[in-house]
């Protein structure tokens, strides 16, 4: 998919949202929202310049995967996706997980994650300290969101508010032939993280998400 046709899907998604009067949730967002957003009938922003977005990578000390670099030149942030993620971060706002999160979502969960293999001895997966390949790569619908590697956590990006315990992560231990990152929806609920080859691949995944939620 083209910038040009990934512009108009972010378009459809936002029109389809702002039309969403059937939806008390998204209601509730909507009424919330300045005049001129619901009048242009666009949730995203005016899109980053290619310094905007250097910016940011000089800042964390990486290049941004090209789908997501695509995404914020499109729209430099984002309001609402889903019932469960309220907003996108700009070039400005997206940081690393570990250093706002650290002690509220990621010992937590590491220190979860450690206690229920203490209390399997007896299984063999969950006593292995890593999660073998022919596991963990594994996408789509047979996917398991538990088979997340959850050391990951600690380099991961943090492109998203933290919405319904949930939130948007890209992770740079996981990168392809083309310089995409693996992309997670990572949410307590679930428990463990729904994970994309890259962040607009999880973008039509949650679009679907979204449009589910209409039914």
């Amino acid at each position: 998919m083209d910038i040009f046709k990934k512009r108009e899907f972010l378009m459809q998604w936002s029109r389809q949202l702002l039309w969403s009067i059937e939806d008390s949730e998204y209601v509730n967002y909507i009424q919330s929202l300045p005049q001129d957003t619901i009048t242009s009938q666009w949730l995203g922003c005016a899109g980053a310049t290619e310094n905007q977005i250097v910016e940011a990578e000089v800042r964390l000390g990486i290049i941004l995967p090209p789908s997501y670099r695509e995404f914020l030149k499109i729209s430099n942030g984002w309001g609402k996706t889903t019932h469960f993620i309220d907003k996108l971060w700009s070039t400005e706002e997206i940081e690393w997980f570990s250093k706002r999160h650290q002690e509220d979502w990621i010992d937590p969960w590491l220190e979860g994650a450690d206690f229920q293999t203490e209390q399997n001895l007896t299984d063999e997966f969950l006593l292995s300290p890593f999660v073998p390949d022919e596991v963990y790569f594994i996408y789509g619908e047979e996917q398991d969101p538990v088979t997340m590697r959850d050391e990951y956590m600690q380099t991961a990006l943090e492109i998203s508010d933290t919405g319904d315990s949930a939130i948007y992560l890209l992770n740079p231990q996981i990168i392809t032939s083309n310089g995409e990152w693996e992309a997670w929806f990572l949410a307590s609920w679930l428990p463990g993280a729904k994970r994309y080859r890259s962040f607009w691949e999880m973008m039509e995944a949650e679009y679907q998400t979204f449009l589910s939620s209409l039914k």
